[in-house]
């Protein structure tokens, strides 16, 4: 299955997120912020297919990781998360790197469809 970094500095959302994702049998990291997740994309041995990530976090938000993670990692699908309706103003010019944005409240049932969807996506791209 896949490979899924999880970047939330809501401790609950985070835990939440990374449950539902594992539901559906899929290796989850966590990271408090997007300096952590970056991090961890860059020191991992590893690749991680999704990047899933809240937009409002503290030292580096989720735009900021976005943009170097689809820099460094253009094969990430990434998924971003935010409860602003200004924040995904922001992300809105991040079509190109950025498969979609989920709005929060979602329900467990919605983020592993969105997962899903992001996952079917990365297939598509590697079998062209």
């Amino acid at each position: 299955m896949a490979r899924v970094l999880i970047a939330d500095d809501e401790d609950s959302m985070r835990s939440l997120v990374a449950r539902a994702v594992a539901m559906d049998s899929h290796e989850t990291v966590t990271a408090a912020d997007g300096a952590e997740a970056l991090d961890i994309l860059t020191g991992d041995a590893r690749t991680f297919d999704l990047l899933l990530t809240d937009i409002k976090m503290p030292i580096m938000d989720g735009i900021a990781l976005a943009l170097a993670a689809a820099r460094d990692f253009p094969d990430l699908v990434i998924l971003l998360m935010t409860g602003f309706a200004d924040q995904r103003e922001r992300a809105s010019g991040l079509d190109a790197i950025v498969h979609d944005v989920i709005t929060k409240p979602f329900s467990v049932a919605d983020i592993r469809t969105a997962v899903a969807d992001a996952l079917a996506e990365r297939r598509s791209r590697n079998d062209q």
